[in-house]
């Protein structure tokens, strides 16, 4: 094999590997959105069952106790 056949091919090698690098950090970043959302929306969730579940909780102050 000559030398600029092998360049070429270590050049392709490393576009190839720069893309799929690219593509991880892309798809990592979609993950992190998600994982966020999912965290909030059961954070979400959760409040309204709780106030759901007791709705009588926080209605009367007891001032003479």
């Amino acid at each position: 094999m000559d030398i600029a056949a092998l360049s070429i091919a270590l050049n392709q090698g490393k576009v190839q590997q720069q893309a799929g690098i690219s593509v991880m950090k892309m798809a990592m970043g979609i993950a992190a959105d998600q994982g966020s959302s999912i965290a909030t929306m059961a954070n979400d969730t959760s409040k309204a069952m709780e106030a759901s579940a007791l709705p009588y909780l926080g209605a009367n102050i007891d001032i003479l106790a």
